[in-house]
């Protein structure tokens, strides 16, 4: 067989690796997105139901937890939970829940952050508002680890 063959047969090996390769991370930024949007749409159901501990299982329970909005910093898991059951006392001030995705990229492998807006209709008054959430794989689980809204 000529030399030619041998090389054009390598670049075509190579090529399909790549392509392989692509459509494996393709799959698996997708996947990722798609857990990360679930995660979020239990959160909305929870917070909807003003069931403040089952929204928070979305987030990393940890002393490292950050959470930063109009009353400055927050950290940790337990401090956000108390934080929210203060200022949500009834399903009238939690209200009904809604996110618009603005935008979800990688930060690294196991890490994304997602922009967006909070959308909360309730008896004492529509409240609305933006957010950036970065969300880390944990355990196998995705999971919020800083949050800041306003």
């Amino acid at each position: 067989m000529p030399t030619n063959f041998y090389t054009m047969k390598n670049i075509l090996l190579l090529a399909c690796l790549l392509i392989i390769t692509s459509c494996k991370a393709q799959t698996s930024l997708a996947e990722d997105k798609a857990a990360i949007l679930s995660v979020m749409k239990i959160q909305e159901i929870a917070w909807s139901q003003n069931n403040l501990e089952k929204f928070m299982q979305g987030y990393w329970k940890n002393d490292s937890l950050k959470f930063y909005g109009s009353s400055g910093l927050t950290r940790g898991w337990q401090q956000t939970l108390d934080n929210y059951k203060k200022n949500y006392p009834s399903k009238d001030h939690s209200g009904t829940l809604s996110f618009t995705i603005d935008d979800i990229s990688k930060i690294d492998e196991g890490s994304y952050w997602v922009m967006g807006q909070y959308h909360l209709k309730r008896k004492v008054g529509d409240a609305n508002g933006v957010f950036m959430v970065i969300f880390k794989k944990i355990d196998g689980q995705w999971k919020i680890v800083a949050d800041m809204s306003c």
